[in-house]
Order: structure tokens, then C-alpha cells, then sequence
């Protein structure tokens, strides 16, 4: 036997001892899911999840990467919790979309993915007890907040159970894969203003028709082979496109953060944000008294972002996240303490927070 074949075998004995293993584990997920039915507890768990993940990074000596960690424990994770209870996740836009691909992130391959098409539809969606998560996007590092989410929030009932944050990679796509091939560019305006440099630069003659989202863009493309689309790796997939040019944005770093919405949020995991609305009465220094308490309970404010009330003219509602759990001392003391002086609070909840 030669040293590749015996290294071969070698590799086979390893899956094969992978498999049982993850049998094994399979099959003790659906006890504590039987428990968790019995005793009427969530059958998913954030904080837990993420406990299991960290664990795992933290002991991880290589040569296996950890995103390369990260990526397989989301599915088996995933594939878990089915076990346990199929979970609905409903998100913002069309399958293949970058909301999407933030929830399959998130949630794996295991679950069903339920498309809507506005923001407020996902709301509903997890307040009708048609879906158990929901997945929305909330600000992005180069465009900023979105004000339609943060607004959702004022009214609903719904909590902020976790959070997810990810790379904005925009990408050429068609059927061929082929520069020459091209005589239109399908794509949302937003992905054509953040890749205008690199359009101008290598497709200068070639016409850019508006499209209503990356998704239906990518959509149009997979019906001519003359077309190319702006969208993301999700929908070359779901399409059947192939890479004519990844990564053309001009501004490397392009983050979004989306929120993971239910109807309540999970108990400490010891990394963790905690977000809240609140607004103030309109007297001087009311904002700057208002963050006091947090000043001197030593908690870090990540974010601070007003929005009109729509309630009153020149009232504002303000949204800030904070590091730490309501469940912390210091922070629930701070919120306590900045109650009397807000005409308006809500916490919006505590949750795992993404690197």
C-alpha cells in the first residue's frame, strides 16, 4: 500500500467516526428536545449556541480554521435544532437577496426560509406566530441606518433576540462568466453607486438598467445569456450564474448588520448588547442628563441614532445600544435610573453580540 492510499484510508476511518459522532449527538438533541417539550422551555437558544461555538474556538489548536468552525457548527447546529422543532425564519426581499444570505448565516440550511416582501411583513409574520424568527437589516457602515426598521420598533411588541453581521460583496454575474459576452447590467441602484468606480473602469460603454432588487437583477440575467447582474453569491447560486468579476465594490469594509427579531429575547451569555428606544422631555442638556447613569455605571454606548417620534413635531425618539445584558446589574441599575427623565422607554432586548 502506498502512503497516499494509507492516508486515504486514514481520512475514511475519520469520517466514518465523524458520522457516528454526529448520529450520536443527533440523537441526544431530540432528548433534550423531548425535555424542553415536556417543560414548556424555547427549543432555541442564542446564548447557548454561541456558548457551544466559543467553546469549541477557544480549544481549536489548528490546523482546522475557525471560520471554517464556525461555518460547519452553523449547520450542524442547524440540522440540531430540526430535530428538536423546525423553525421558520421570515426575512426582508426576495431568496438569494443579502438579507437572506445574513438569515442562512444565522440559521443554516436547516429551517424554512419564508420570503416577504417588506420590513413590516416580517414584523407580522413573527407577531402572527407565522414565523419563529425574523430577520431585517438595521444599518449598514457606508449608506447608514434603516430609519424604516428602527420606526417597525415603535410600535411592535417584538424583541431584538440576536444579531448578524456580514460582508457586503458585490459581485458580476452571467450565464457565461464571460467580460466579452455583456451588453446589459441589471442592478438595484444601490449596488451600482457602491461599485461606480470599477463600472467605469472596466464596463464604460455598457448600459446599466435599474432593477428592483439584487435579486430580481439576477434573476433577469439567468434568462440572457447578453446580460450580467450585481448581486451576491447566494443568488449565483440559486441561479445558476457564474462569476464574471467578484468583489467589485469600491469601498472595501462594507458591513451590514441586521437584527434577528422574536418575540422575546434570550438570558445572558455573557457577550452581549443590549439595545432601547427612549425619548426626552424638551428642556436643555435633557439628552446629555439622560446618559448620565450610564457614564457612571461604566457602560460602553455602541450607537446612538434619533429618529422623529411622528407623534409630535420636534419630538425625537432615539435609539442606543449598549454593551451588556438587562440582566447585568449596571445596566439595569442605568435604565432604572434615566426612567425619570424620559417621557417614553423600551428595551428592545438583550442579545449575543456578532463580532
Amino acid at each position: 500500500m502506498g502512503e497516499l492510499e494509507r492516508f486515504r484510508r486514514e481520512i475514511d476511518e475519520v469520517d466514518s467516526e465523524i458520522l457516528r459522532l454526529l448520529n450520536r449527538r443527533a440523537e441526544i438533541a431530540q432528548k433534550i428536545g423531548e425535555i424542553k417539550r415536556q417543560e414548556g422551555i424555547n427549543f432555541h437558544s442564542p446564548e447557548r449556541e454561541m456558548e457551544i461555538v466559543e467553546r469549541l474556538r477557544e480549544l481549536n489548536q489548528g490546523p482546522f480554521p475557525d471560520e471554517a468552525l464556525r461555518a460547519v457548527y452553523r449547520e450542524i447546529l442547524s440540522a440540531s435544532i430540526s430535530l428538536e422543532k423546525p423553525l421558520n425564519i421570515a426575512y426582508f426581499g426576495l431568496a438569494g437577496s443579502f438579507t437572506h444570505l445574513a438569515a442562512m448565516m444565522r440559521f443554516g440550511s436547516s429551517v424554512q426560509y419564508l420570503s416577504q416582501e417588506s420590513i413590516k411583513k416580517v414584523f407580522d409574520a413573527v407577531e402572527k406566530g407565522k414565523a419563529d424568527y425574523g430577520v431585517v437589516p438595521i444599518e449598514n457602515s457606508t449608506e447608514g441606518v434603516v430609519n424604516y426598521t428602527l420606526d417597525m420598533f415603535i410600535d411592535s411588541e417584538l424583541k431584538i433576540a440576536s444579531e448578524i453581521m456580514t460582508e457586503i460583496n458585490h459581485n458580476l454575474l452571467s450565464k457565461t462568466g464571460k467580460k466579452e459576452d455583456i451588453k446589459i447590467i441589471y442592478s438595484h441602484p444601490q449596488p451600482t453607486a457602491q461599485c461606480k468606480n470599477w463600472l467605469e473602469e472596466n464596463m464604460p460603454d455598457i448600459e446599466i438598467k435599474e432593477a428592483t432588487s439584487t435579486t430580481r437583477a439576477a434573476e433577469l440575467a439567468s434568462r440572457d445569456p447578453s446580460a450580467a447582474a450585481i448581486a451576491s453569491e447566494l443568488a449565483a447560486s440559486l441561479y445558476d450564474l457564474k462569476y464574471v468579476e467578484k468583489n467589485i465594490g469600491d469601498i472595501t469594509d462594507n458591513y451590514t448588520r441586521f437584527l434577528v427579531i422574536a418575540q422575546s429575547f434570550p438570558s445572558r451569555s455573557g457577550k452581549d448588547k443590549t439595545s432601547i428606544l427612549f425619548s426626552v422631555k424638551d428642556r436643555p442638556g435633557a439628552l446629555y442628563s439622560i446618559l448620565q447613569p450610564f457614564a457612571k455605571g461604566g457602560i460602553n454606548l455602541t450607537k446612538i441614532e434619533s429618529r422623529p417620534s411622528r407623534r409630535k413635531a420636534w419630538e425625537y425618539i432615539f435609539f442606543v445600544d449598549m454593551q451588556g445584558h438587562v440582566q447585568d446589574d449596571a445596566v439595569r441599575n442605568a435604565i432604572e435610573e434615566m426612567k425619570e427623565g424620559c417621557l417614553y422607554l423600551k428595551i428592545l432586548g438583550s442579545y449575543p453580540s456578532a463580532e
